[in-house]
């Protein structure tokens, strides 16, 4: 990829942000993703390349549009796919909350893991502990692992987990190991991305989360010089049998960040809310200001631009 898509998809990225913006704190999940939805949808086909959706709003019979396998773009220029998320954090923005984003990952042809929807185990880490994040290992291992590549004690490191019944037993181990612990309602993609920021003060994500926000994390560290790891975990047959159409025959597989996310990569994200990554969208007087990021796999270059869209003078989102 010659150009810096990035660039020309923030644009997009900066308008489900907009549009679901408004619905902040309104309580209607739904309202608010699908707005994000319309607006990424619409802005995609402005773009001259012929796209693929990935990772998207789910398969084609349980979304109406950014579905799986759907195509974006005026049709014409180089074949992309794209891992997008119209809102990461649907919860979040509907109650008000941190850190949801609007995201999309670019990505040539046939290099994103076609993830199915169903869970999978995490681990992510920044560019200090790249190298020594090991699934297989436990959460005390790595831990101790990732403390000694920080030059720091175990209880210097603080560990986001999301805050689900299912990880009882992780964060039981993690405070035995004495690691303080951030618990999310939701984001972990944002919780991902974070590890690489230095003054957010997250070192590593562990758990489980969605497959196909694992993807979109990925190709985000990739960007950022970050590591990650992730294994796909089935709660029931139907979901492995769909894995296996969708192209996934190692089930059990751990999957490294060059796997989830391979060859040159590029991300854009949007604040949607106030987060520990990026700033929300703030409205003003006839306009709305944002805060994204922009970053490119191949030369490392993390953007982050703050724009101020006046509605007079462009189409209202």
């Amino acid at each position: 990829m010659d150009r810096n898509f990035a660039l020309e998809f923030v644009r997009v990225t900066e308008s489900a942000a907009l549009e679901s913006a408004r619905l902040m704190g309104r309580g209607d999940e739904k309202a608010a993703d699908h707005a994000a939805v319309e607006a990424m949808r619409s802005m995609l086909n402005s773009i001259q390349f012929d796209g693929t959706v990935a990772i998207g709003e789910g398969e084609r019979d349980e979304a109406p549009m950014l579905y799986i396998g759907e195509k974006v773009g005026r049709g014409e220029g180089p074949k992309l796919d794209l891992a997008l998320d119209p809102l990461e954090g649907t919860t979040i923005c509907a109650r008000g909350g941190n850190n949801s984003l609007a995201v999309i990952a670019i990505a040539e042809e046939g290099q994103f893991l076609h993830a199915p929807d169903t869970y999978m185990q995490k681990i992510a880490v920044g560019q200090d502990a790249k190298g020594v994040i090991d699934l297989l290992a436990s959460p005390t291992e790595n831990l101790k692992n990732i403390a000694r590549a920080k030059k720091c004690h175990v209880d210097d490191l603080t560990v986001v987990i999301l805050d689900r019944p299912r990880h009882s037993d992780l964060i039981a181990e993690v405070r035995r190991a004495g690691a303080r612990i951030w618990l999310i309602g939701d984001g972990d993609v944002s919780a991902a991305i974070a590890t690489c920021k230095r003054d957010s003060g997250v070192d590593v994500l562990m758990g489980s989360g969605g497959a196909p926000e694992g993807v979109i994390a990925a190709a985000a560290l990739r960007c950022m010089g970050g590591d990650f790891q992730g294994q796909l975990q089935f709660r029931n047959n139907v979901e492995r049998e769909r894995a296996k159409k969708m192209g996934i025959h190692h089930l059990e597989r751990v999957y490294g960040i060059s796997e989830l996310a391979a060859g040159n990569v590029m991300f854009c994200a949007t604040g949607v809310t106030q987060g520990t990554f990026l700033d929300g969208v703030r409205f003003f007087s006839g306009g709305a200001s944002t805060h994204s990021v922009v970053m490119r796999s191949e030369s490392g270059t993390v953007r982050f631009i703050h724009a101020d869209h006046h509605f007079d003078r462009k189409p209202r989102y």
